[in-house]
């Protein structure tokens, strides 16, 4: 199925997403599962943005709370005192570049957009307790939300029951929220949420058939970069470290189904993956 929409507003920009687009991962963490620690300071986030930019990032995802399986929630205030002075000065320097914060919640969110930020992307979907405030919010500033999949609820299906309606009714629910909210289709991104809240089993039906989610007409993010879900499938692959090559592959995979948005560790390599599938056009 072809993309529905092919660009995203988000404040005063427009991304044209007939080209597949890049979102470059910045996690201000002690704890993230790839790269928790490398980039906790200040100046080691600035320099690890800089280097994304430079290999072709056209946006930047910032987040200073860890989502990973078994993660330790932070204060609210820790999380703020991580990401606004990254945020600060990536807006200052890079004007042109979309930002995106990483949160759940709307007090860091409502300090990331005052600092201009174009994009928030929420892990619950808007469906978490702070899920109505953070749509107001960037109704409000005018930025776009990523709106992700995460129902733990999809484990309980049984083995043989195909997950993408419950995965589609959940995601229609967190567009309803967006709506109401009022962020039209073009501002609302959805993201099937690999890893979060399902068996390895539903994952891979999900990679598969990423494609259907243009049903929801909506742009499509993949965030599926080194997980574990690549681990699973190919075990000799015991860290995150190993999983580049398969990163690859799935998003030159997306591409083809039409998924727009990539969000990854390894800009550069995704870019020509990615690419280098759009040549072939959607399959």
């Amino acid at each position: 199925m072809l993309p529905a929409l092919q660009t995203l507003r988000c404040r005063d920009r427009v991304l044209d997403l007939r080209t597949p687009r890049i979102m470059g991962i910045l996690n201000v963490t002690d704890d993230s599962f790839f790269d928790g620690g490398q980039h906790l300071s200040p100046d080691a986030a600035l320099a690890r943005a800089r280097s994304m930019i430079e290999e072709g990032a056209d946006i930047l995802d910032v987040g200073g709370q860890s989502t990973r399986p078994g993660h330790s929630e932070i204060p609210e205030a820790q999380e703020l005192a991580r990401v606004l002075p990254v945020l600060r000065a990536l807006a200052a320097e890079f004007s042109g570049l979309p930002l995106s914060i990483d949160t759940y919640r709307p007090a860091v969110a409502a300090a990331a957009l005052s600092l201009g930020v174009q994009i928030v992307n929420d892990v619950h979907g808007l469906q978490g307790p702070g899920g109505t405030e953070l749509a107001r919010l960037a109704a409000q500033a005018g930025a776009a939300v990523v709106v992700m999949h995460n129902d733990p609820a999809l484990r309980d299906l049984a083995a043989d029951v195909d997950p993408l309606p419950s995965v589609l009714a959940w995601l229609e629910r967190s567009l309803a929220l967006a709506a109401a909210a009022g962020l039209p289709a073009d501002r609302v991104v959805v993201d099937p949420g690999i890893g979060f809240g399902k068996t390895q089993a539903q994952n891979l039906i999900l990679l598969a058939r990423l494609g259907e989610l243009h049903a929801l007409g909506c742009p499509v993010l993949l965030g599926v970069s080194r997980k574990s879900v690549i681990g699973h499938a190919l075990p000799e692959l015991a860290t995150p470290a190993d999983r580049l090559e398969p990163t690859l592959a799935l998003t030159a995979l997306a591409v083809r189904q039409g998924v727009q948005l990539h969000r990854v560790h390894d800009v550069r390599a995704n870019r020509r993956a990615a690419r280098m599938a759009a040549a072939l056009g959607v399959a």
